[in-house]
């Protein structure tokens, strides 16, 4: 009598052993959990048997299984399309197509629509066609093969050296079959339809695999005595003993092969059961996979093509290929369904990726910051780029966050701000130019909300309280209703009635009614060009206008209040209602009129439903950089996005059973200026909304400025750079290090850790560079290290990198606000004036004094502190270099941004929208004849 080879006591064991598996995985990391989906068209009754039974077993296993049933009419194109939904959610691991399918359906284009990675069943072209080539591994064997070797081995049935014979030669059984017996070492021979002699073959086996699908179809005589029977098929045949009517058998005379044969399996009971195992072992292994794939979400690095000397930025940029933006994100876990893809080397990420990594710790978080800017610069953004390829090179991974650049500086003066040398973003024509629309749908909002006040005023002039009224309550088919957003108005008024009919007519005035004052206007329009020519205009000149004139102006794009909205948001949801509460004027009674007063906060969000998504680009290196926002550093935080730090840092985060120190990555952004305006604004405005903590604070500084703040003569545009900035001055560099120190003293105020860049260039000697480390330290700098990023790309950034890994990891933060919020709003700006300028004390201006108190009777005196002051200097007064003392800061005047959430005290006359140079950046800018941009830097 033969052995019978069962398999439902070794699926159960099986899928015991799963189960603990999944169980003992979940104990360090919760998240963690196996999802399988089994699409189903219509509903057969022999296809919903197989789906239960799965269903059954992933429950039992540990696994979250979705059954979807879709009509049996779906169409070709519905059914790919949720195919692809499937395929391209991080969240699943296993996606089945259960078999048949409707006759309309292209069966084989439907399964191979299926991901190899998420093919379950092991049968689609990627997977078969690599279990078939030699020294290859698929990332999944059919299911029943599977078993069916895990039976052999589990009845410890030898297959080395044996002869097998598979009959049939289906994708599902037969072929992988064959080969998996084959990669045993057995020597196979495949039967079919077509073979002759199949009775004479079969004798000569030790081991027989039947898959043809015919009830008994191998005879008991057509095996040689001790053969090993393994039956794959699943046969119903009449049997009147059933309720049914049928009883299932197989393919071989089980009754008779039984007494010939060795071993055999049963049908029921054996293959089938241990075919569903291996799916949910399939399952279960795919997740796994994709746990591990998700700690190493590491980007491959581009080579760089070093020259010496360096050629210009655009060359550099040009000699580079970069990575499509579609690898770039798999290769930090970015999924395709969170990624829309603007050509081939820039895309939005979608918001939804901060739902699905919710339960990640944030990586490690670094602001760099410079010390006082000079006409030299001290090359903030090359050091961030270059310091991200460093870190990428010592196997960090580590991701940027950055301003996207104005096209008024770009076609101005500065020709571009996408760094420099071999530590650029990149491409940098598109980052320095239209980049994803951002800037232009802030222009497009802004304009919008400016139409809208002087649209006000237009008809409140020329109108009855009444006549008002009803035309902004009148819909279609004269029915009278409130809008959805002019609720946010009667509740801000106390009116609580939803029915217009029922307002009194005092009501109605006070609803319909805003009373702008014109003077208080403070809403500019806005465009991305520097034109000295719109700071001052007059609107309203035309005859229709009724004889309402007002002057106004224009403002840079990246000075509105909608880009600090912008900047400052934490979601859509948060950026609608910033948006809403945007104040823009003050009516006759001085009461502040925001965007929702005038019904416009619901179009402003939907301009900008794009816009708050981040766009995804790259070093040279082929390292992750996230371009948003680009507001200005002086009127608002000079930094970019929380949403893109808040993905980033994501990324860059780590599982739950992962060591939160040393396997976190590095998120690099960069505050406008220095460590008095943009560092300080970070902190108390940014990180403050964000709830982020920042871990370490990277300081750029260079011997040239330095050389200024210790006493040097000045420079400017178009001078020629007095020799003292060539030649070795040990001392003067030790004078300027005042200033660097008092930077770090800035930052360390917030309890950080400091590392030191210094910015190497070629006239720069060994005892300058020792002179400023020596100092630096001296300060309480963690570290201070060279960094020729420039030019070496991240290799010469390496020591930069390995001192700020050494501050994350060793030097712990105590991280703390500069003030209070409830504090008054004079005592906030007099803490700032006092901590990080140096100043004695600071003196408000009548008009400053009047908003300070019209802000503070408004309900807007806990509003953080976003000072107006120049870059040049640590004092209001640009002239004076170095470290000032005995000074104040005047407060000439204030203003409020209530939505962006902060009032800006002005300590400088602040230009919204710079001129144009004599000669503007544009004389350089072109096209060649291949059509490559020139003259950008």
């Amino acid at each position: 009598m033969a052995q019978l080879l069962e398999g439902v006591a070794l699926a159960r064991q099986t899928r015991e052993i799963l189960r603990e598996r999944v169980s003992s995985i979940q104990k360090t990391c919760p998240t963690f959990q196996p999802v399988l989906k089994i699409v189903q068209v219509g509903a057969r009754e022999d296809s919903s048997v197989y789906v239960r039974m799965k269903t059954r077993a992933a429950a039992e296993t540990g696994i979250n299984c979705e059954h979807i049933n879709y009509p049996q009419h779906i169409s070709e194109y519905e059914l790919l399309l949720a195919l692809k939904r499937f395929n391209d959610d991080p969240s699943v691991h296993g996606i089945i197509v259960q078999l048949p399918l409707p006759s309309h359906l292209d069966e084989r284009r439907i399964t191979e629509s299926v991901s190899v990675e998420k093919d379950v069943d092991g049968f689609c072209e990627g997977n078969l066609g690599k279990l078939a080539k030699r020294g290859s591994e698929p990332l999944f064997v059919a299911c029943t093969p599977k078993g069916v070797m895990k039976i052999l081995k589990h009845y410890n049935i030898s297959v080395a050296g044996k002869h097998a014979v598979v009959i049939g030669r289906s994708n599902i059984v037969g072929l992988p079959m064959s080969l998996l017996l084959e990669k045993a070492n057995a020597t196979v021979t495949m039967c079919h339809s077509k073979t002759k002699a199949i009775p004479e073959i079969v004798k000569t086996a030790d081991i027989v695999v039947s898959a043809v699908g015919s009830a008994h179809f191998v005879r008991a005589d057509w095996f040689k005595e001790g053969a090993v029977a393994i039956d794959v098929g699943i046969n119903y045949i009449p049997d009147s003993s059933k309720k049914s009517g049928y009883r299932m058998t197989g393919d071989i005379d089980f009754e008779n092969a039984k007494e010939v044969v060795s071993a055999i399996t049963p049908v029921p009971g054996s293959v089938g059961p241990m075919t569903v195992a291996m799916l949910m072992q399939n399952v279960v292994d795919s997740a796994i996979r994709c746990k591990e794939l998700a700690r190493k979400r590491m980007p491959s690095l581009l080579p760089l093509k070093i020259q010496t000397p360096v050629p210009s930025d655009i060359d550099i940029a040009r000699s580079q290929t970069p990575k499509f933006i579609g690898d770039l994100a798999s290769e930090i876990g970015i999924s395709k369904n969170e990624l829309e893809c603007y050509g081939a080397y820039k895309a939005k990420v979608s918001l939804d990726l901060l739902k699905r990594l919710s339960h990640r710790r944030d990586g490690h978080y670094v602001v760099v910051t410079g010390i006082t800017p000079t006409p030299f610069g001290e090359g903030k953004s090359t050091l961030t780029a270059g310091l991200v390829q460093a870190l990428s090179n010592l196997d960090k991974l580590a991701i940027a966050c950055v301003r996207q650049p104005s096209q008024g500086p770009t076609f101005g003066i500065k020709g571009g701000a996408a760094g420099g040398g071999y530590s650029q973003f990149f491409p940098m024509e598109d980052f320095n130019l239209h980049l994803t629309g951002d800037i232009h749908a802030i222009t497009a909002a802004t304009n919008l909300l400016a139409a809208a006040i002087d649209t006000r005023i237009f008809h409140e002039n020329t109108q009855s309280d009444a006549a008002l009224f009803k035309r902004l309550t009148t819909v279609k088919g004269n029915k009278t209703e409130f809008a959805p957003v002019m609720f946010r108005r009667l509740e801000k008024l106390g009116i609580s009635k939803e029915n217009p009919e029922e307002l009194t007519d005092g009501e109605k005035s006070r609803f319909a009614r805003l009373d702008i004052d014109p003077s208080t206007i403070s809403w500019n329009r806005t465009l991305d060009t520097n034109d000295r020519f719109l700071r001052k205009i007059t609107i309203g000149e035309n005859s229709t206008e009724k004889g309402f004139t007002r002057q106004t102006g224009f403002d840079l794009s990246v000075a509105s209040e909608c880009m600090s909205v912008l900047a400052l948001a934490t979601d859509l949801k948060d950026m609608r209602e910033r948006l809403g509460k945007m104040v823009v004027a003050s009516n006759k009674q001085g009461d502040p009129v925001t965007a929702d007063d005038l019904g416009v906060g619901g179009a402003l969000v939907v301009l900008l439903k794009d816009a708050i998504k981040p766009t995804l680009m790259q070093t040279l290196e082929g390292t992750p950089a996230l371009v948003h926002a680009g507001p200005f550093a002086n009127i608002s935080i000079g930094a970019s996005s929380i949403i893109a730090d808040k993905i980033a840092l994501k990324l860059a985060g780590t599982e739950p059973d992962e060591d939160e120190t040393k396997d976190a990555g590095y998120v690099v952004t960069e505050a406008g200026f220095a460590s008095d305006i943009g560092m300080e604004k970070f902190i108390n405005i940014k990180c403050r909304t964000s709830g982020h903590k920042p871990d370490a604070v990277v300081i750029v500084a260079t011997v040239q400025a330095l050389k200024l703040h210790g006493g040097g003569p000045p420079v400017g545009p178009g001078k020629p750079i007095p020799e003292v900035y060539k030649n070795e001055d040990v001392e003067l560099v030790r004078k300027g290090c005042s200033n660097l120190a008092k930077h770090i003293s800035n930052s360390r105020k917030y309890g950080l850790p400091v590392v030191v860049a210094i910015n190497k260039f070629a006239s720069d000697s060994d005892s300058e560079i020792f002179a400023i480390r020596e100092e630096a330290l001296r300060a309480g700098a963690t570290d201070a290290v060279i960094s020729n990023h420039w030019a070496e790309g991240g290799n010469g950034a390496l020591n930069v990198a390995r001192a700020l890994i050494h501050a994350c990891e060793n030097e712990k933060a105590d991280f703390r606000f500069l003030y209070d919020l409830n504090l008054p709003i004079e005592k906030k700006i007099e803490i700032i004036a006092k901590e990080m300028y140096g100043a004695d004390g600071i003196e408000l201006s009548p008009l400053a004094r009047e908003k300070l108190e019209r802000f503070t009777e408004q309900g807007y005196k806990d509003l953080p502190i976003c000072i107006a002051k120049t870059q040049y200097s640590l004092s209001a007064d640009p002239e004076l270099k170095g470290v000032p003392n005995n000074f104040t800061v005047p407060i000439r005047d204030m203003r409020l941004s209530a939505g962006a959430g902060f009032i800006y005290p002005l300590a400088a006359a602040i230009s919204t929208i710079p001129g144009l140079p004599t000669k503007p950046a544009y004389y350089n800018i072109d096209l060649d004849e291949d059509g490559n941009i020139l003259g950008l830097s």
